[in-house]
């Protein structure tokens, strides 16, 4: 079976209640880069975080923990463009990879795109009712065209991300557009907890996700669960040829023992697709799978 890339999902939004080992700032993020890496990961995610955890756009914050990554280590980095909490237009959304691209030590190696729109209110699965009810993730077609022809221009690889199959269906459609190159990799989300904005993280829902990947184009995908346990499905993942996205990020993993570190939920997957027959891509091997030019 084809090799498992496997991408360490850092930290997001999460906060530190449950696990303190969640990375806020650019020293915690590179250190975690280094750790993942040497564990397996081939791929690193992260957002970017004030000390105290609130939402940081601030380009300098992406420039110093990319150069900080790649003094480390060659792991190839997957940054965000704000989520929810940049609300700006495509230009600001996508001003930081600018700033990022100015610079060969600075630069990521993927430009990720959300193909679509989703509400993304908080649920409190205790009392059955919603703690927010006007946030929209919005990726208007002319906001993902913009993504698409700036990724391009930069050389950088397209990270799509699918919430739920009506932006598979999208995703589709672009790449008959010929706006999204092949090999494509599409990280299918699943939401759990406080969070339903995607397919459930099951079986049913992971399938749900794949029954509509176009089975017609060179279209790889690696799995989430944001807010849930994606260790649930981890060996469904692997043995049906799937890739695996995972970290604190997500979820605090407090099931592993204590309170663990990203490196430490990459090392479980690591030792879960070697016993089930996959090996580990490493990143000069993600890079041939996904089509990457080499180092």
């Amino acid at each position: 079976m084809n090799k498992i890339i496997i991408e360490a999902r850092v930290n997001e939004l999460a906060g530190r209640e449950e696990n303190p080992n969640v990375p806020f700032t650019p020293e915690e993020i590179i250190r975690d880069s280094k750790e993942c890496y040497d564990a397996g990961a081939s791929v690193f995610h992260f957002h970017g975080r004030t000390p105290t955890g609130e939402p940081e756009h601030d380009p300098a914050f992406y420039l110093e923990t990319i150069a900080g990554i790649r003094e480390q280590s060659p792991i190839l980095i997957n940054p965000t463009l704000g989520y929810v909490a940049h609300g700006g237009d495509a230009k600001e959304r996508f001003e930081a990879v600018e700033q990022m691209m100015q610079n060969p030590a600075t630069e990521p190696h993927f430009a990720p795109m959300d193909v679509g729109s989703v509400n993304v209110d908080w649920w409190d699965p205790e009392n059955n009712t919603y703690t927010s009810t006007d946030l929209v993730y919005e990726n208007s077609t002319e906001t993902l065209l913009y993504f698409a022809d700036r990724t391009k221009h930069h050389g950088l690889k397209q990270y799509l991300v699918s919430w739920n199959i009506s932006f598979t269906r999208q995703i589709e459609a672009f790449m008959k557009m010929g706006v999204i190159t092949e090999p494509a990799i599409v990280l299918l989300c699943m939401t759990d907890g406080t969070s339903l904005s995607g397919h459930p993280g099951t079986p049913e829902g992971l399938d749900a996700h794949t029954t509509f990947i176009p089975k017609d184009r060179n279209l790889l995908w690696t799995a989430m669960n944001y807010k849930g346990n994606l260790l649930l499905l981890t060996e469904k993942v692997i043995k049906e040829g799937g890739h695996i996205s995972i970290g604190l990020g997500d979820y605090p993993y407090l099931e592993l023992g204590g309170t663990p570190r990203n490196a430490d939920v990459i090392a479980k997957v690591v030792e879960q697709a070697r016993s089930l027959g996959r090996d580990v891509a490493t990143v000069e091997e993600t890079r041939e799978i996904l089509g990457m030019k080499a180092a």
